[in-house]
């Protein structure tokens, strides 16, 4: 019965978002398309005008056009069906793609702080009217990517969500490096360069340690933030017939894929199915658990464990 349901609650979610799903897919590639063909007009300008700002502010970018990529990649290989080598089809993969995507974050901005570390002492030369045009199209650049989102439906999808706030941080990065420029063609202050180059490696190091830290808790089977097992443990134990609840444990597939399972014991007088769908129903609606597997065993003559016993 319980399986059924599942199957059913799945069915009927795909298809009301279909149309949606489309247009995020859309937007997302687009989006990337953009920022990665600049990211590499920026790396080539950055090394000829000399800008460390440039350069970072394409480290930016390539870390925008990772997410997008991967947001991107996530919505095309979750139409990708589970196979029978694959049981919960390729949403895994996510989680890889986005910790490479956060171990790269990291290293390009120890790169950066590296760079701008030896620049403090001897400030380069910098081409800052190059610097200034390419820093120009990059915030024009993604303000069109950031609009292009904005017609994908940010707010129902985390995906589009996180592209989305990723391009808002690169604008930040563009004007960083158009300011720079600006003081250096105006007052000759060579130091603008680096300093904005850090700012901007410093958003990329944060960025590069959470989504590390995240796709790591998964792959480690972490047990998802949102759900607070004791909590789970005492909701299942509020159904009448449960004696005790163990062996529960609760990992993520993927970010927003919570599964969980346990064992439950009951009473010998209660209907195995009965609570069963008692218990399904409770990590549906309380706990947005779509995906459980329960066992449920007859409290035997044998001690029950220690540990597990409802109160």
């Amino acid at each position: 019965m319980g399986h059924h349901h599942g199957h059913s609650h799945g069915h009927s979610h795909g298809h009301s978002h279909g149309h949606s799903h489309t247009g995020n897919k859309k937007a997302l590639f687009t989006a990337f398309l953009l920022i990665a063909a600049f990211m590499v007009v920026e790396v080539i300008g950055g090394l000829l005008t000399n800008s460390l700002a440039l350069l970072s502010d394409a480290g930016h970018m390539l870390s925008d056009a990772a997410a997008l990529g991967l947001s991107f990649f996530a919505i095309k290989l979750g139409e990708k069906q589970v196979s029978q080598e694959k049981t919960y089809g390729y949403k895994r993969f996510e989680i890889i793609a986005a910790a490479l995507n956060g171990l790269t974050l990291i290293a390009i901005s120890v790169y950066i702080f590296y760079e701008a570390f030896q620049r403090f002492f001897a400030p380069p030369e910098v081409q800052s009217t190059g610097m200034l045009i390419i820093s120009s199209i990059g915030l024009v650049v993604n303000i069109i990517a950031a609009w292009i989102l904005m017609g994908g439906d940010k707010d129902d999808n985390l995906n589009v969500r996180s592209a989305f706030l990723h391009v808002l941080g690169d604008m930040l990065g563009s004007v960083g490096a158009i300011v720079a420029a600006l003081l250096i063609m105006f007052f000759g202050w060579t130091l603008a360069d680096p300093i904005a180059s850090v700012i901007v490696a410093v958003l990329i190091i944060i960025s590069g340690i959470r989504v590390t830290k995240d796709s790591f808790h998964i792959l480690m089977e972490g047990a998802p933030s949102q759900i607070n097992s004791d909590q789970v443990k005492a909701a299942l134990c509020e159904i009448a017939a449960v004696k005790e609840v163990h062996d529960l444990h609760i990992w993520t597939i993927t970010s927003g894929y919570p599964v969980l399972s346990c064992h439950i014991t009951i009473a010998d007088d209660a209907v195995n199915d009965e609570v069963l769908h008692q218990a399904q129903k409770i990590l549906h609606d309380d706990f947005h658990v779509e995906h459980s597997t329960i066992q449920v065993e007859k409290a035997g003559p044998g001690c029950p464990s220690p540990h597990g016993t409802c109160n």
